[in-house]
């Protein structure tokens, strides 16, 4: 048969071999933001593995941008060349190397998930957290300190500063994370964004610092590389960031020169409502992708070879992007191409087993 799932996709100069993606997914294993072995066995397993697109996990733009004092960083050199043999091996397996640039605004500053995942105080090493505006995600998080018009310049200056290290380190593919109620998300929803002035209020005035943002990165990234958003495409919370809203952002994203919408969702409040099931989210890339005419990824409880093909075959989304199925199975394209009765290139080093 012929399968979409493994048929190549091109976005500017990239060609990615198939439509399946490694999710960026936080491995709170890093040190002073540097990438070790950890980093390098478990994207090159998945690489090797067969997944097109690898993305690493959410990466800070500035130390007090990581979620937790295990997140990666790419805000200096000494980063930066740990991540070049990584890049370098990701290519070697025929794959493509992306990194997912991200600040974690109100939702930083908090311990590694296996230790708790709670706010740190600042006897255990936290920071001062930053947001639109001075709101606490909850009751048991920290007040973020509202972002003056300089601290958004920082900014601003702070994640092209990480692009540009980003195409140095000689990744081929930039994701920028708008999602999961980090900073970028902050400024899009009025349940974070209460600013008077203007970058809040109107929903132009709150989609204003990441479409500038867009504009920043996308002068610094070779014209022939691609630009992945990652989005929430609804806060699943009333009188918050929902779907419609999504749209309006995702057709100023595609004039700015995004190449592909991540659609996701929540993450941005704790009362949100969200019905979780397999595939909960693919409407949201199905919609997008109708209206904002832009290529979409489905993100979200994808785990079978043919319902991946499935969103693809019929048109809602253009890639899927795995994660928890990709922890269990890092072989999971492999196993699919099998299932799907598809004939795909193993490693040489592996063939012995196909």
């Amino acid at each position: 048969m012929n399968s979409q799932l493994f048929s190549p996709l091109t976005l500017r100069n990239i060609t990615i071999k198939n439509r399946i993606a490694v999710s960026p997914m936080c491995m709170y294993s890093a040190k002073d933001g540097v990438p070790n072995s950890w980093h390098m066995v478990h994207l090159g397993s998945r690489a090797v593995g067969g997944a097109g697109l690898v993305v690493v996990e959410a990466t800070g733009v500035s130390p007090e941008g990581r979620i937790s004092p295990g997140c990666l960083g790419l805000w200096n050199d000494q980063q930066m060349e740990a991540f070049k043999p990584i890049v370098s091996f990701i290519k070697e397996q025929g794959s493509v190397p992306g990194i997912q640039l991200a600040h974690a605004g109100r939702k930083a500053s908090h311990a590694e998930a296996w230790k708790g995942g709670k706010a740190l105080s600042a006897q255990q090493g936290g920071w001062q957290t930053l947001g639109p505006s001075s709101l606490a995600y909850s009751e048991h998080t920290p007040t973020p300190k509202e972002m003056s018009n300089d601290e958004i310049l920082q900014l601003i200056e702070d994640f092209c500063s990480s692009a540009q290290r980003a195409m140095n380190a000689g990744f081929q593919l930039i994701e920028l994370h708008f999602a999961h109620g980090y900073l970028m998300h902050e400024f899009l929803s009025p349940l974070s964004n209460q600013r008077r002035d203007q970058y809040g209020g109107s929903l132009e005035n709150r989609m204003r610092l990441p479409l500038q943002l867009v504009d920043e990165i996308r002068k610094i990234m070779p014209a022939e590389l691609p630009l992945f958003v990652r989005i929430s495409a609804t806060d699943w919370a009333e009188g918050g960031w929902d779907l419609p809203q999504s749209i309006e952002f995702c057709k100023e994203l595609k004039k700015r020169g995004v190449d592909l919408v991540d659609c996701s969702s929540g993450g941005n409040v704790p009362h949100q409502k969200i019905p979780t099931g397999p595939h909960y989210q693919v409407p949201f890339a199905e919609t997008v992708k109708k209206e904002a005419s832009v290529p979409t990824a489905a993100v979200g409880l994808i785990t079978e070879p043919l319902a991946a093909e499935e969103i693809l075959t019929s048109g809602k989304a253009d890639m899927v992007f795995l994660a928890r199925e990709l922890l269990r199975d890092p072989y999971w394209p492999l196993h699919a191409a099998k299932k799907l009765g598809i004939n795909i290139t193993w490693p040489l080093q592996y063939e012995r087993a196909k």
